[in-house]
């Protein structure tokens, strides 16, 4: 798995893929628009090998990246697949803001993880956030599961080579206000549950694997309709 921890450094180390940034739904107002960050971990699955095929060597094993459900109460992106993260506190920086926030939601040990690095900054308008991705890999894995149940629904580590498989994915449709947003989705199994990525961490993962050349072909034309 070192090639794709370096090819994931590497990405950070360019700076990621924010220009142009083609998943932000409305317009961001910078005037008052607050810093975040999300933790973006990879490791090793352990016990839980793919059986589907990736176009890239690098993740045709048991490559996976931690992902979360957040509580349905949470009065923004309810019930949303995500990355570990969210709001800065004043003064502290981004890869301080990953780690406390993911420790705070999952259980991760932060001594673990090893950061590659940071993207470059991407709107999330719907909120008004400035996002940080901070690429990081597991070095050391912890335990990790919901930790208070008001901020997480569900922590699970979802196989690479799955959200890869053309078979899951799929263009999600978005009706609000009269208007309409199509993107990347993502339906993966952690065992006993199915999820749907979709909206900005779908966003993140779709550009993430086209710049590292990880993208199979798939059908852009199924499409599933998200309930506003």
């Amino acid at each position: 798995m070192d090639s794709a921890r370096e090819q994931l450094r590497a990405l950070a180390h360019d700076g990621g893929f924010a220009d142009p940034w083609r998943h932000a739904r409305g317009v961001l107002d910078p005037a008052v628009a607050r810093p975040a960050a999300v933790l973006v971990l990879f490791g090793v699955l352990d016990g839980l090998p793919s059986d589907h095929d990736a176009q890239a060597e690098a993740v045709s094993a048991d490559l996976d990246v931690l992902l979360l459900t957040r509580a349905a109460t949470l009065r923004s992106h309810a019930g949303q697949v995500a990355f570990p993260g969210g709001r800065a506190e004043p003064g502290e920086d981004t890869i301080t803001c990953a780690l406390r926030e993911a420790t705070e939601e999952t259980g991760v040990d932060a001594g673990g993880v090893e950061v590659l690095g940071t993207l470059a900054e991407l709107p999330m308008p719907v909120s008004n956030h400035v996002v940080t991705p901070v690429l990081a890999w597991w070095r050391r894995q912890s335990p990790v599961g919901v930790v208070d149940p008001a901020e997480s629904a569900h922590v699970f580590r979802a196989p690479v080579a799955d959200l890869l498989d053309p078979a899951r994915r799929v263009t999600t449709v978005l009706r609000r206000g009269g208007q309409v947003w199509r993107g990347p989705g993502f339906e993966v199994d952690d065992g006993d549950n199915r999820h749907l990525v979709w909206g900005f961490t779908a966003g993140i993962l779709d550009a993430l694997f086209d710049h590292l050349g990880w993208t199979e072909p798939w059908d852009r034309g199924h499409e599933v309709e998200i309930e506003p």
